[in-house]
């Protein structure tokens, strides 16, 4: 006979009277932590100059006004990113009569706010809609670049600038190379929103800047705030080459600092070191900047969850981490200087990891700092796959394992 179960019988349990108010058995126990963590997030992050005096030390600006230094005051107003962008395209309309901005819903202010009030500011003959065909929208602004306008032309989201690939890599990257310097669109830029958004999934939160790595005569920026959006658009609307400019979309509202209301620039082609160390390099740009300054600070002081896997001997690592902005043409020089001091080096995008910037730099790097190089580059990138919607926050590369690239490179 097979054995009985025993049926467990239900306990009645004693009913908590309400007559009284709940009490603490444990009066020490320590409080929770705020809303936003003790972490540094992107909303109180220690890299946005949210002062006046810190942002008029940005390093590399330059002013573009007639004024001599030594008798102007400068002075700032707080802004995010989208508004960061509006100011310099007011700028760029306001002291150039030839340029132009458009886009699909470019006139209504656009599906991130960007361009709120200039139609009205400036007229809808400078700023206008235009059809939704991405080709058509790259191919408008290359002829009116042709002509010897400035346009300023937004792809609505970078997911959508497949469609004018061919426009932008066949036509514009080559127009002064094969009219033997006769003709150039060095007037033109491309504005395009990119990046993880949270909930964007496959079709509006894909980072496609590595497709770009390959067509010579492009220049291709991503900035990491509002001071830098700025700056570099400017620069980029002022370039001689034609410019992908690729604003963060997390970052439009997220990113707040103290601008420059003045006209500035700030260089293209150039990597900015954020935190100077001694130990390991770590390269990133765009939204993930954010994600490495969090690492860094659980690296230092993990949480207890963390703790167990992170050696003592480590954590107290000199990392120095540096913001690229541009990825085509990518400051190999800086990168190079930097490895060769630390040795090290783990570089983090959101991209996919096959083929993307960071495979490129990884192999300059082996090339250039094959005998100073103490462990593998280390690429902490986004997964092979298209952006997962319901899973976007497991497809990109946040703080956890940025600690753990460091961790293994570190241990190597």
């Amino acid at each position: 006979m097979l054995p009985t179960r025993r049926i467990p019988t239900l306990v009645s349990r004693p009913r908590r009277s309400f007559s009284k108010p709940f009490q603490r058995h444990n009066s020490s126990v320590a409080e929770p932590p705020p809303a936003g963590g003790h972490l540094p997030s992107i909303a109180n992050s220690k890299l946005l100059r949210t002062t006046r005096e810190r942002s008029l030390r940005t390093q590399g600006l330059s002013w573009n006004d007639e004024q001599a230094e030594s008798t102007t005051v400068r002075e700032t107003r707080k802004m995010n990113v989208y508004q960061a962008v509006r100011d310099a395209l007011s700028i760029a309309l306001t002291k150039d009569d030839n340029a132009v901005v458009f886009g699909e819903d470019i006139a209504f202010g656009g599906v991130f706010r960007c361009t709120m009030g200039l139609a009205e500011e400036f007229g809808r003959e400078r700023v206008f809609n235009t059809p939704l065909t991405e080709q058509g929208i790259a191919g408008f602004a290359i002829g009116m670049a042709l002509m010897g306008h400035t346009p300023i032309a937004e792809i609505q989201f970078a997911d959508y600038i497949f469609p004018a690939f061919d426009q932008l890599v066949n036509e514009a990257a080559k127009i002064r190379y094969r009219s033997g310097g006769q003709y150039n669109v060095g007037g033109l830029t491309i504005r395009t929103p990119t990046m993880s958004v949270g909930h964007g999934g496959l079709y509006h939160s894909q980072s496609p800047e590595g497709f770009f790595m390959g067509a010579s005569g492009l220049k291709v920026v991503i900035p990491r705030s509002p001071i830098q959006v700025k700056g570099l658009l400017l620069s980029a609307i002022r370039d001689p080459n034609p410019v992908i400019f690729m604003e963060p979309k997390i970052l439009y509202r997220s990113a707040i600092e103290q601008v420059p209301i003045d006209d500035y620039t700030l260089p293209l082609g150039r990597a900015e070191t954020l935190v100077e160390g001694s130990d390991l390099t770590l390269l990133t740009w765009g939204t993930p900047v954010y994600h490495c300054e969090t690492a860094l600070h659980m690296l230092n002081d993990p949480p207890p969850a963390l703790a167990p896997h992170i050696p003592e001997s480590l954590r107290k690592a000199k990392i120095e981490l540096i913001d690229l902005r541009s990825i085509l043409p990518w400051d190999a020089a800086a990168i190079t200087e930097s490895v060769n001091c630390t040795g090290r080096l783990v570089i983090v995008h959101e991209a996919g990891m096959t083929a993307g910037v960071g495979a490129e730099i990884a192999a300059e790097v082996q090339k250039r700092c094959f005998l100073r190089l103490s462990a593998p580059v280390k690429r902490i990138t986004g997964w092979d796959t298209p952006v997962a919607l319901q899973y976007e926050k497991f497809y990109i590369p946040d703080a956890v394992r940025i600690v753990d690239g460091l961790v293994e490179t570190l241990a190597y």
